[in-house]
């Protein structure tokens, strides 16, 4: 197995996740009381602004109910289940961590949502469907842990339909090393950041074409700020997920952002394979 794959896989190893959420949503019932996709927002949105942000990616994708959607990267399952609700849509999410698909499971049981959305422990280099498969792909804080970002995006291009819309948000360089821990990477080991240009130009060499493309950095920062001065969050939140040094890992991506040595992106793709012009002359 790829050095670095194993240390991201050891980084997200979250050892009795699922009984730790059991114990924490006890704040909000019984266990066999329904939950809905909005009281777990605190705790299964595993990216900088939250649900905010996963909000505002859905809709610059054009998420609607009859696309089939792939979320990479899919945590404790947060994105997947908020799309399936807001949009009817249907939801599959992988992740390298079997003890984060094994949570994601467990949470959308408890909303209901089995049926509609699904989790597969796989990596992102070697996504577990056919070509063509979905109608839209969903990552978000998922490729800074990744060095082969050509494989990456290939993969991704494979299984979207041609026309295909895929949506990222994700920390990028913004020319300074960043300090470590972050929540993504505890040593620069299994970081591999990219520059937003450099981001871009991976993704369009796979054989995608650029819809938007948005520079975050600044909203970040304002949410990192806000986050300071509101004090600590309202349990259950992020830490139940990413451990006890959850704290120092939130306050050094902050200042990373904060100093400017990184930054965030925001940006849609079309999958522009040659097959997108038969595909749509066809539909």
């Amino acid at each position: 197995m790829n050095d670095a794959l194993d240390g991201v896989r050891d980084h997200y190893r979250a050892t009795g996740l699922t009984e730790r959420l059991k114990s924490a949503l006890t704040a909000f019932g019984p266990e066999d009381q329904p939950l809905t996709p909005l009281q777990l927002a605190g705790l299964d949105q595993f990216h900088t602004r939250g649900l905010a942000a996963t909000a505002e990616l859905a809709g610059s994708a054009g998420i609607t109910s009859a696309m089939s959607v792939l979320d990479v990267g899919s945590g404790v399952g947060g994105p997947a289940r908020f799309l399936a609700a807001t949009y009817g849509c249907r939801v599959t999410g992988i992740d390298i961590s079997e003890p984060f698909v094994d949570a994601a499971r467990y949470l959308t049981r408890r909303t209901g949502q089995s049926e509609q959305v699904s989790f597969r422990a796989a990596s992102a280099l070697d996504i577990p469907f056919a070509d063509d498969h979905f109608d839209a792909v969903f990552m978000q804080h998922v490729a800074m842990n990744i060095a082969e970002r050509t494989r990456l995006y290939r993969e991704i291009q494979r299984v979207l339909r041609p026309g295909g819309r895929f949506a990222t948000f994700d920390v990028v360089a913004n020319g300074g090393e960043p300090l470590y821990p972050v929540p993504w990477a505890r040593t620069p080991t299994t970081s591999f950041l990219l520059t937003v240009e450099a981001t871009r130009a991976a993704i369009e060499h796979a054989g995608f074409r650029t819809l938007s493309l948005q520079d975050d950095s600044e909203t970040a920062k304002a949410w990192f700020a806000q986050l300071r001065a509101s004090g600590p969050p309202p349990s259950p939140h992020l830490g139940v997920v990413i451990g006890p040094d959850f704290a120092e890992l939130t306050k050094n991506l902050g200042r990373n952002l904060m100093e400017g040595r990184l930054g965030v992106l925001t940006a849609v793709f079309e999958n522009a394979s040659p097959k997108a012009a038969n595909h749509l002359e066809h539909r």
